[in-house]
C-alpha cells in the first residue's frame, strides 16, 4: 500500500447540543472549514472529538456524516480517516469494520490505554485489527501522556514490516529521537505524522510527511501552509507560519484538549455553542479571555 496523505489532518472536535446530543449543523460547518482550506484529511472519533465519551452508534453516526459530507465536495476531496481504536480489540475490529464499511480511505488506532499492554501485548493487538483488515489502511497512534504507556520504535517497525495496510503512525510521544528511529528504519509504505502540533515543522525537517493536528480546527489555512511549506523544503516560510501560531499551539492545551479548541470555535462562530461531555467542563474564565485574545491578535475572531 502507499501513503495514505501527505500534508494536514485535522482531529475534528465534535459540537454538542446542551442536552448532549451530536450538533450536526455545526459539525458540518467545520467540515466545509476544513474543506474550503484545502486540508490533506480529515480524522473523526479521534481524542479530540471526544470519542471517549461517545457511544458506538455516535462514532458510526459522525463517521458515516463526514464520509458524506466530504463526498459532496465539488473540489479537492481529503481523505477521511476513522479514529476507530479502543482498549477492547474485538471492539477496535468491530468498529473499524463498521468504519470500511461505510467508505473511509484509513483507520486511526490509538495504543490501548489503562490495561498498559506490554510491546508484545501491542503486537499482538495491532495485529490483529491489521490481519482482520488487509485492505484497510492503518495509521497507529502512539500517545503515551494518555494511554500511559509508550510503543517502543522497534514495535512500530515490527509492524510496519509485519503488515502491508500499516502505513503510518501518530508520533505524540514528543521524543524526537524515537522519531528519528522510525522515520530512518520504516519501509517505504510507512509514514510518520506529528501527533504535537508545536513539534510539527522540527519533524518534517526530519523526514516526517505530515501531521494530525488540533490548530487546524481553527486555522486550517494558515496551519496547512505551513506544513505544505515544509514539505516542499521551504522552512524559512514555513518557520515564520509556525512563530505566527505558535502562541495558539500553547492556548489549545492551556486545559485539556479539547476543551479550548471547541471554546475557540464557538468564539469563531463555527459552533452554534460549546458543550462537553462530563468529566470535562469549559474553561476558566481567566483562560477564555486569554484564548479570545490570542484568537484576535491572530484574527480569527473580531
Amino acid at each position: 500500500m502507499s501513503l495514505l496523505f501527505r500534508g494536514t489532518g485535522t482531529a475534528l472536535a465534535t459540537p454538542f447540543h446542551a442536552d448532549g446530543s451530536i450538533d450536526f449543523h455545526s459539525f458540518g460547518r467545520l467540515i466545509d472549514h476544513q474543506l474550503q482550506a484545502g486540508i490533506e484529511a480529515l480524522v473523526p472519533c479521534g481524542s479530540t472529538g471526544e470519542s471517549a465519551t461517545m457511544t458506538h452508534d455516535e462514532k458510526v453516526a459522525v463517521i458515516r456524516f463526514t464520509v458524506e459530507r466530504v463526498a459532496a465536495f465539488a473540489g479537492n476531496r481529503p481523505r477521511v480517516i476513522a479514529g476507530t481504536g479502543s482498549n477492547i480489540t474485538a471492539a477496535t475490529i468491530q468498529l473499524s469494520s463498521e468504519a470500511a464499511g461505510l467508505g473511509v480511505d484509513g483507520l486511526l488506532l490509538v495504543s490501548p490505554y489503562y490495561n498498559k499492554p506490554t510491546q508484545r501485548g501491542l503486537l499482538a493487538h495491532f495485529g490483529a485489527v491489521a490481519e482482520a483488515l488487509p485492505d484497510v489502511p492503518i495509521i497507529l497512534y502512539n500517545v503515551p501522556a494518555r494511554t500511559s504507556s509508550n510503543m517502543a520504535p522497534e514495535t512500530t517497525l515490527e509492524l510496519a514490516h509485519r503488515h502491508a495496510n500499516v502505513v503510518g503512525i501518530k508520533e505524540a510521544s514528543a521524543d524526537l529521537e524515537q522519531c528519528s528511529l522510525i522515520i530512518r528504519d520504516a519501509p517505504a509504505h510507512f509514514a510518520l505524522y506529528s501527533g504535537e502540533d508545536s513539534l510539527t515543522l522540527p519533524l518534517l525537517s526530519m523526514g516526517a510527511q505530515g501531521v494530525i493536528a488540533v490548530i487546524s480546527n481553527e486555522a486550517p489555512q494558515h496551519f496547512g501552509d505551513m506544513v505544505r511549506h515544509g514539505l516542499a523544503g521551504d522552512f524559512a516560510e514555513a518557520r515564520r507560519l509556525h512563530h505566527h501560531l505558535f502562541a495558539l499551539m500553547r492556548m489549545n492545551f492551556i486545559e485539556s484538549n479539547p476543551v479550548p479548541v471547541k471554546e475557540a470555535l464557538g468564539m469563531m462562530g463555527v459552533f452554534d455553542s460549546v458543550n462537553y461531555r462530563l468529566p470535562l467542563v469549559s474553561l476558566t474564565e481567566d483562560h477564555r479571555q486569554k484564548l479570545r485574545e490570542c484568537l484576535q491578535q491572530l484574527g480569527l475572531v473580531g
